[in-house]
């Protein structure tokens, strides 16, 4: 499975009032680092012809992360298959998960906008 990954400092904006990651941040960083390996993998012909919707998100918070806290989004694709995959992303401060995330997600034909089936091609820019 090829991975991608992304680093960022936490921010006072991405603090709740308990002055941890909002669990809300969480999910917006999985939406980020997903869309950021399609955009990074995909073809143009690819990018224009269709588009992923998130069918449903999964995380599991296992340790608080806090101001300052260099943060590492890596992300695979887990699963493919007719037109939904599963896409991981682990959420890490070093080498301690901190949070672990299984997206599903439906391939939407651009033109349509109607499921389509994961084509050979897109499976291989993931695997």
């Amino acid at each position: 499975m090829k991975t991608h990954s992304q680093t960022l400092i936490v921010t006072k904006n991405d603090l709740d009032d308990l002055n941890h990651v909002n669990n809300v941040r969480y999910i917006d960083w999985v939406n980020q680092i997903a869309k950021s390996h399609w955009q990074t993998q995909a073809k143009s012909h690819m990018l224009s012809n269709y588009y992923w919707v998130l069918l449903s998100h999964h995380i599991d918070y296992k340790h608080q992360i806090i101001l300052k806290d260099t943060v590492t989004l890596k992300t695979y694709v887990k699963a493919c298959e007719g037109v939904t995959s599963i896409r991981v992303v682990e959420i890490l401060v070093g080498n301690k998960i901190c949070a672990y995330s299984e997206t599903k997600w439906c391939f939407i034909n651009a033109t349509t906008n109607k499921p389509s089936r994961i084509t050979t091609e897109i499976i291989d820019l993931f695997q």
